[in-house]
């Protein structure tokens, strides 16, 4: 079956971009002139995805307004003769069938995406993490969406971390198949020593799941941080039927991070084809006085 549907859990409460995010989603913050989600759903439509679930949590309005029409602002557009702008701002409303649900009790990943469930339905789906924005030529939705076609079976986005860092992400099992696709049939989400850590291979912000997930995330009790994990419940699928993990192509930006934020607006600042050439000089003269 197709996949045409992706979801983009986004409730999490931002604290580690505090104070920012005291009252702007972590979401909503701006990567040069746009939002981090529309880079996400932008990915998601260049992947071939038709309808988007959005899961917010309380206070998170602004982001279906930015996915909404705007009447005056496009009035003042198309009056003050600012034909492209306005297209560009219609457009947004234009990328997909997007829809929203609040997930009223923030008790985890797993948690939010059983919140999906009607929308899903009986078909396969993406999961875009509303954290991690992926630049690159090849959307990396669709490099899973490829391998799910291909194996038929659900897929997670991989990517090798530092030792160091292993144990703030997942750790998987996996046995290599061919290029950039493995098999995965075992993982630990925050490994808490050397002895659980499988590799130092991770879930790094997409996978496409079927829609026995959601049975599954019924019966899994909170883990790590006393949340309901999604990684708990893939790792049933990878321990009976397996899951296809791809080594996605593309730089993954962490917008949970202050860090990560930086990097996003300095690194798609110089692709920036009206900003790029003049950006790419101040960022010399910056380095000239450091």
């Amino acid at each position: 079956m197709k996949v045409t549907k992706a979801v983009i859990p986004a409730a999490g409460l931002g604290t580690r971009v505090l104070p920012a995010t005291k009252s702007m989603p972590k979401e909503m913050l701006t990567i040069v002139d746009k939002p981090a989600i529309q880079y996400i759903v932008e990915e998601a439509v260049n992947s071939g995805i038709t309808d988007i679930l959005i899961i917010t949590n309380r206070g998170k309005g602004i982001i279906e307004d930015h996915f909404d029409r705007s009447p005056e602002l496009e009035e003042r557009l198309l009056a003050s003769g600012k034909k492209d702008v306005y297209e560009e701002v219609v457009n947004i409303s234009r990328l997909a069938n997007i829809y929203f649900v609040r997930q009223k009790e923030t008790k985890g990943l797993g948690h939010a995406v059983n919140c999906a469930r009607s929308f899903v339905g009986n078909e396969p789906f993406a999961v875009l993490y509303g954290d991690d924005v992926i630049i690159g030529d090849d959307p990396a939705c669709g490099q899973l969406i490829r391998a799910y076609e291909k194996y038929g079976k659900s897929v997670v986005g991989i990517k090798s971390v530092p030792e160091d860092s292993i144990s703030k992400y997942s750790s998987l099992k996996v046995e290599h198949i061919e290029n950039n696709l493995y098999n995965c049939t075992d993982m630990i989400e925050k490994p808490k020593t050397k002895e659980e850590v499988l590799s130092l291979y991770s879930i790094l912000g997409r996978c496409v799941l079927t829609p026995d997930i959601f049975d599954i995330l019924d019966k899994t009790e909170p883990g790590a941080g006393g949340e309901i994990q999604l990684t708990d419940a893939m790792r049933t699928l990878a321990r009976t039927i397996g899951i296809t993990g791809v080594d996605f192509t593309g730089k993954r930006y962490d917008m949970g991070d202050k860090l990560g934020i930086l990097k996003a607006t300095v690194e798609i600042a110089l692709q920036n084809p009206v900003l790029g050439a003049a950006f790419k000089e101040y960022i010399k003269q910056i380095a000239a006085e450091l």
